[in-house]
């Protein structure tokens, strides 16, 4: 067979292997079956993808309009407002669907890609309202605080945090008392309290004066950071051990 004809062979089949897959795009590159939101769209596959381009976030926002998600459907009818959904997506750095979404069930091309959940993804005054997603634990110790989260916790993990007060402070049967006895005020960047600043004078037997004669006597200057020497009240500074108190670790 002479060369030209071989290369017309090879043009004339390459050239029907593209129009099979424009005109039975399903049969020829389909990933697989749509999802039950999408199915709607037939066969359809140009509602979503640009011809050798692939998926085009725009024409994903077509239907899913960045305002809408999480407050209308794709007919504009009204949801059960989620807010959550709804600013979670309008605080994306990148609005790029196909990095987070499939439409198809059984695309494994696409699948390993598909790119999983950090706060990396959020803009950085986002990453530090934590409550603008997360609902406050209820439990006793978190009830009183404020949306300072990252005082004890990172964005990989919620459990464990970062923060044991034990190990600064522990919090007898004689200290079990509200954070703001302590911690008074103390405001950080963001508004909320900063709960590395403290005080022990909030209680009726501590006064800077008393405090300050009988530490005197032992060269003792630093009368503010009492944890210093004093993580657990009912151990003294020395490691001996009160009455009813015990061994510090």
């Amino acid at each position: 067979m002479r060369k030209s004809t071989l290369l017309a062979v090879i043009a004339v089949n390459v050239a029907v292997l593209i129009a099979l897959a424009f005109v039975y795009p399903e049969f020829m590159v389909s990933p697989g079956k749509l999802s039950a939101g999408h199915q709607a769209l037939g066969e359809d596959c140009f509602a979503c993808h640009r011809p050798f381009m692939g998926a085009s976030e725009a024409r994903c926002q077509n239907c899913h309009k960045l305002e809408d998600i999480g407050v209308r459907d794709t007919t504009g009818k009204p949801l059960v407002r989620n807010s959550v959904k709804s600013s979670f997506h309008r605080a994306l750095l990148d609005s790029d669907c196909m990095a987070c979404h499939t439409v198809h069930h059984s695309s494994k091309l696409t699948h390993s890609d598909i790119r999983k959940f950090s706060h990396s993804m959020l803009q950085a005054d986002v990453r530090k309202a934590c409550s603008s997603c997360h609902v406050k634990p209820a439990d006793e110790l978190h009830r009183p605080l404020t949306a300072n989260c990252s005082g004890c916790h990172a964005t990989k993990a919620w459990k464990p945090s970062t923060f044991r007060h034990s190990r600064y402070f522990v919090l007898d049967k004689n200290h079990n008392t509200d954070c703001a006895t302590c911690h008074i005020g103390a405001k950080g960047g963001s508004g909320a309290t900063d709960f590395k600043q403290y005080t022990c004078y909030g209680c009726h037997e501590h006064s800077i004066a008393k405090i300050r004669a009988k530490h005197s006597k032992e060269g003792i200057r630093d009368f503010s950071n009492c944890v210093k020497c004093h993580r657990d009240p009912q151990v003294e500074p020395n490691g001996k051990d009160r009455p009813g108190g015990r061994e510090d670790d």
